[in-house]
């Protein structure tokens, strides 16, 4: 089943950003059971956590898919580890990140996988760039547009 109002968000800090976050979509789109639909504006953004790290480039792309959700995941993970993705600390640098933050209007809470992403309303570099390309998108939990939760977050 085609499911549609599937969101990724991707995230590279590490070598060349933009050409990371460029490859990995390519790889994704190469997938047969994933059609990318539109992508946002790259932005440059400041790391989160407590690790001294540089700037990221992110970026947020719809996909419609007949993958179920941890499918899905595994080819992310997949396209992590060919584009050199090291997972040695929690919020470190990395080559490139993939998130799973919308799944149509699936809930599912797995603990490999939580969608819609937990920290979606609250992380600026995933936020706005799904508004740049999807405001009108409902978040399947609280049933509201993210342009109106956005919001509430401002």
């Amino acid at each position: 089943m085609l499911t549609e109002g599937v969101f990724i968000a991707l995230g590279s800090n590490v070598g060349d950003r933009e050409q990371n976050a460029r490859h990995a979509i390519a790889m994704l789109g190469d997938e047969p059971e994933i059609s990318i639909i539109q992508q946002s504006k790259m932005i440059e953004t400041q790391p989160v956590g407590p690790i001294e790290q540089g700037l990221f480039i992110n970026v947020v792309i719809e996909i419609t898919t007949t993958l179920s959700p941890s499918a899905l995941l595994a080819i992310c993970l997949v396209i992590e580890e060919k584009l050199g993705r090291v997972r040695a600390e929690r919020w470190g640098p990395r080559t490139i990140d993939l998130d799973i933050i919308l799944f149509g209007s699936k809930v599912l809470k797995e603990p490999h996988l939580t969608i819609p992403h937990p920290e979606l309303l609250k992380r600026s570099f995933v936020l706005c760039p799904l508004l740049g390309i999807a405001p009108d998108v409902v978040h399947p939990v609280f049933r509201q547009q993210i342009s109106d939760l956005s919001k509430d977050q401002a």
